[in-house]
């Protein structure tokens, strides 16, 4: 259902949502909630719902029952924007036909059907150049083919194109996954200056800074948080701590429930055997004999019920507890030790320079660099800046064209791939780690992946099923946990497409690694948890 209406009534309401997939499995059971023209940040793991709630309020999905209304103009950033094969900037702007329109009108021979189709956008060429300089976009011309520009160039194209629309709602799926460090300033600024309503699926704690509320989606159901991404944290940490209490207190209960049924079952069986002794001495006629006994067994039966019942109150109440903790809780596991001694030279780059054939510069020239020990360096610099060329120089997988290179054994050295793109989807985590450690015998295997939570079953687990924080941490027990711990890991862009739960677990294996760490990240927030010394710009 959409209405126009002014930005300030505009409203998309969501009552009671109900969406099943195919399977039957389902994302939303009766979800009600309402947007206005705050700021929403969305979060939650990966496969919670958040895209699919982003559709839905969209009207790109129907939902299974329940409505939307919206009034107002929605637009909306799809995670991954792919224009099709070489349409130009105007087209994937949504300005080409109103600009073909105009140049008519300006040559004189417009139709009635170009002033139509024009209307009120009289001005649309000097708007869409005012929108493409304010992105940082006014070096592209808008009859060139984009199927030459960056990935953060593209993502930036299309929130132009978005505020082109006029929009009432933007909801915005993972902005910032692309974005250099100057265009997430950008985009920051542009969403603090925008007067509708904005929807921001992110794990860019810097962007959800600058949200009014947090909508948390996991499986404990939705929950709405007052307040931007630090508030919604200290309010999380609160929750988790009193989970963890609530869960504490409910095993001791049930510890106690258990010994008292323990204790009341043992002092019933010492009384009903002193009352067989006591029956065999007494003269008691048989049938008062049977009637007391029975009286006795009454009593006993109520006691162990009563007994009983408490402790399956308290076993049920642990379960629910337990429950709540592991939603919250983030898995903790062992990283192994480098022993990468202080004064070891990890890597000495000398005047390198790289340059492609047909480039008509080169993407790096004359770059030093040099690691000794365990330190901790950020490459930094905007895209196209030759930050991934360098890396690809460090791991051997590129020559340079002029200078030195000298850095350790590509054994020595681990590298971290977005997404785990280095396991093999249809193989177990156990396989796969086989597979990278061929030579390591099966009884340190299995202590090497019980280190990274992967104890019998689980290491028989096949890759593609696993969840985004448990391909992560597959990953670094492929990479960390060999028979040699590297000496240095080379990470590039690691938290792109990752979850809070899998990023925190990534940061805090990171924090606890004890070799040299060489990372290229655009995430101020995790630059400062993992504990960088140096920060390497490349112009």
């Amino acid at each position: 259902m959409h209405d126009t209406t002014g930005p300030r009534s505009a409203r998309i309401t969501a009552d009671r949502l109900t969406y099943t997939l195919p399977d039957g499995s389902g994302i939303f059971t009766d979800l009600t909630i309402s947007f206005g023209r705050e700021r929403t940040g969305i979060v939650g793991p990966n496969g919670s719902g958040k895209t699919t709630l982003v559709r839905l309020l969209a009207g790109e999905l129907e939902p299974t029952s329940g409505t939307v209304h919206r009034k107002g103009i929605v637009a909306v950033l799809p995670q991954d924007f792919r224009p099709a094969p070489g349409a130009s900037l105007a087209a994937v702007l949504g300005v080409a036909g109103k600009l073909a329109a105009l140049e008519r009108s300006e040559r004189g021979k417009a139709s009635v059907r170009d002033i139509e189709l024009i209307g009120d956008d009289w001005d649309l060429r000097e708007r869409t150049m005012a929108i493409l300089a304010r992105f940082g976009l006014a070096h592209l011309e808008l009859d060139r083919p984009l199927h030459a520009v960056s990935g953060g160039e593209m993502t930036r194209v299309a929130l132009a194109g978005l505020v082109l629309q006029r929009p009432d709602f933007l909801l915005l799926d993972e902005p910032t996954n692309h974005l250099d460090a100057g265009s997430r300033a950008a985009l920051y600024e542009f969403i603090e200056s925008w007067p509708g309503g904005a929807l921001c699926v992110s794990h860019d704690r810097e962007l959800l800074r600058r949200m009014d509320r947090i909508v948390e989606l996991s499986l404990l159901g939705v929950r709405v948080y007052g307040g931007n991404y630090d508030e919604y944290r200290a309010i999380r940490d609160a929750e988790d701590a009193a989970a963890k209490r609530e869960l504490d207190s409910a095993r001791a209960a049930l510890r106690l429930a258990e010994r008292e049924a323990r204790e009341v079952r043992e002092r019933q069986a010492r009384r009903d055997a002193q009352g067989r002794r006591n029956a065999a001495r007494s003269n008691m006629p048989k049938i008062l004999l049977n009637a007391q006994m029975a009286r006795a067994q009454q009593t006993t039966a109520r006691v162990r019920a009563i007994t009983e019942r408490e402790v399956e109150e308290r076993r049920a109440r642990a379960a629910a507890a337990r429950q709540r903790a592991e939603v919250r809780e983030q898995p903790r596991f062992d990283v192994p030790s480098a022993g990468l001694a202080a004064g070891r030279t990890v890597l000495a780059l000398e005047d390198v320079s790289v340059c492609f054939p047909g480039a008509g510069r080169p993407i790096l020239e004359n770059v030093s660099l040099r690691i000794i020990g365990p330190e901790r360096v950020a490459l930094v610099g905007p895209n196209g800046s030759g930050k991934t060329t360098l890396l690809r120089v460090v791991l051997g997988e590129l020559n340079p064209s002029s200078g030195r290179v000298r850095t350790l054994p590509r054994s020595e050295i681990g590298f971290l791939e977005q997404t785990g793109a280095q396991l093999d989807p249809s193989l177990s985590v156990l396989d796969n780690f086989r597979a990278r450690h061929p030579t390591m015998e099966p009884t340190p295997t299995r202590y090497a992946l019980a280190r990274f939570l992967f104890s019998h079953e689980a290491a028989l687990q096949i890759v593609g099923t696993l969840s985004g924080g448990e391909r992560l941490r597959a990953s670094l027990a492929c990479v960390l946990a060999g028979p040699v711990p590297p000496s240095l890991m080379v990470l590039d862009e690691p938290t792109n497409h990752l979850d809070f739960d899998a990023l925190h677990s990534l940061e805090s294996a990171l924090r606890s690694y004890d070799g040299a760490l060489l990372v290229v990240s655009h995430d101020r927030d995790f630059l400062d948890a993992i504990g960088i010394d140096r920060w390497i710009r490349l112009p």
